[in-house]
């Protein structure tokens, strides 16, 4: 289901009533369901322990990759990004070497589509993401044990990596604090706004080999008159591929489109080839940028339909980078790893 970031937000602060809180919450085990909360009749949760605490454990409903796993906080409590998910996440990878874990961010904008009950996602699929190299090596400074750098990637990455977990999970809250005060005016990047906190990171964890990695993916959700929706957030003129935040999922690569773009689509590949069609407004300048660049055949269409929606969303994970990939981002980008 395609959720607007603004009715996310709210989600985030709203009451909590009713029972279960919310499809997160272990109560919705052998649940049978009501109008408003689907049917759990036959889900199990297993329950295992992380960082002293009682976690869940179970499998996606929407099995977005292979083994689409899901960690779950057993407390209803909001997300939360601090030392203690670094810690969270290196354990599970502990537990389940062949699989990847992350958290989506803390805040809206840039979370994900659930703020209000802590909660991991993880598998066994390597994204494109992890596929990416290290471009430029970084300093952090006081773990000289800790490799790290910059990952050649359109969203602004930290890659640490070392086989000792504690000072990797020191590393990265040092990170996280360091970026959680940094400001950078001249490349619209600011901590704070009248005080509101704005930056946070989606966190990405994996085994290879005898090493642990971690990817910091700096996240900032300010708005802005011209981005009202985000400035490091889809803009206005690719909405009508992904309007959503940026979670975990799409942060590593791999995008996760509205059903009603297969729909819609369709009728943008009729008028792409000149045949009878619904096609919304909002595809209108999309679909005649395609048809002046591109030759359409019936033979070619639906592989160049994909394609155009492919550099689409290529061009969300740019809006959602805060460094950007040009000559300015990359100084900037600099500029912020010398202060690690």
């Amino acid at each position: 289901p395609e959720k607007d970031p603004k009715d996310i937000a709210a989600a985030a602060h709203a009451a909590q009533s009713g029972y279960p809180a919310c499809a997160l919450c272990l109560q919705t085990e052998g649940y049978a369901g009501r109008t408003d909360f689907a049917a759990r009749t036959n889900h199990r949760i297993i329950r295992f322990l992380l960082g002293g605490k009682t976690w869940g454990f179970q499998y996606s409903p929407y099995a977005y990759f292979n083994e689409h796993a899901i960690f779950l906080d057993a407390i209803h409590e909001p997300m939360v990004i601090d030392q203690s998910t670094f810690s969270n996440l290196l354990s599970i990878v502990s537990m389940f070497p062949t699989y990847f874990v992350g958290s989506n961010a803390d805040l809206p904008i840039v979370g994900g589509s659930m703020l209000t009950h802590e909660h991991y996602q993880g598998g066994r699929h390597t994204f494109p993401m992890a596929k990416a190299p290290i471009e430029t090596q970084v300093e952090i400074s006081g773990h000289p044990h800790v490799f790290a750098g910059i990952v050649k990637w359109p969203m602004s990455v930290i890659r640490l990596v070392s086989a000792d977990s504690d000072e990797l999970i020191n590393a990265a809250e040092h990170v996280r604090q360091v970026w959680n005060q940094y400001t950078d005016e001249t490349v619209d990047v600011r901590a704070f706004v009248d005080g509101k906190p704005h930056h946070t990171v989606t966190p990405i964890a994996r085994r290879v080999g005898s090493e642990f990695q971690l990817d910091l993916v700096l996240r900032d959700n300010q708005t802005s008159a011209e981005h009202p929706d985000g400035i490091f957030h889809p803009h206005q003129d690719v909405q009508h591929i992904k309007k959503e935040n940026i979670g975990l999922i799409e942060v590593m690569g791999r995008a996760i489109l509205p059903a009603r773009l297969k729909s819609e689509l369709a009728e943008v590949q009729k008028y792409l080839l000149g045949e009878a069609n619904t096609m919304k407004p909002m595809h209108q300048a999309w679909a005649d940028q395609l048809k002046a660049k591109y030759d359409w055949t019936p033979a070619n269409a639906e592989i160049q339909m994909q394609a155009a929606v492919g550099r689409v969303f290529a061009r969300v994970l740019e809006d959602a980078g805060v460094f950007k990939r040009d000559e300015v981002g990359q100084k900037a980008f600099a500029r912020f790893c010398r202060e690690l």
